[in-house]
């Protein structure tokens, strides 16, 4: 089970993910977020994992199509919440941070996108 929290604050889309993000769930983060994304041409999204309590690699590859549909407008895209996070060992193996960046937390990225 995947629960989505959308906000838009300050021109960045926050994602806040609860659950699980599995090949099981990475439909409704496609359907929901990647398809707006996409259609609406956001620029920069943050990911806030800490509440996932588990990620295989489909729902890191998604992240990562994320990232480059973000880079591709000319964007930014983060994760936070990954130290809280049960995934964290999964996220370090995956080398996504390699390419996103990474914050502690949501009020972090804000200053980070410097708005």
């Amino acid at each position: 089970m995947l629960e989505i929290n959308m906000e838009c604050r300050k021109g960045i889309l926050f994602i806040r993910l609860d659950g699980e993000l599995t090949k099981e769930t990475v439909g409704k983060l496609n359907e929901e977020v990647t398809e707006l994304v996409k259609e609406a041409g956001i620029r920069n999204v943050v990911f806030n994992v800490e509440n996932l309590i588990s990620i295989d690699m489909k729902g890191i590859s998604t992240l990562f199509y994320n990232y480059e549909l973000c880079k591709n407008n000319k964007g930014k895209s983060m994760l936070c919440g990954v130290e809280k996070t049960a995934v964290k060992q999964k996220i370090i193996n995956s080398r996504l941070l390699k390419y996103m960046n990474e914050t502690n937390d949501e009020l972090s990225a804000l200053h980070i996108f410097g708005t």
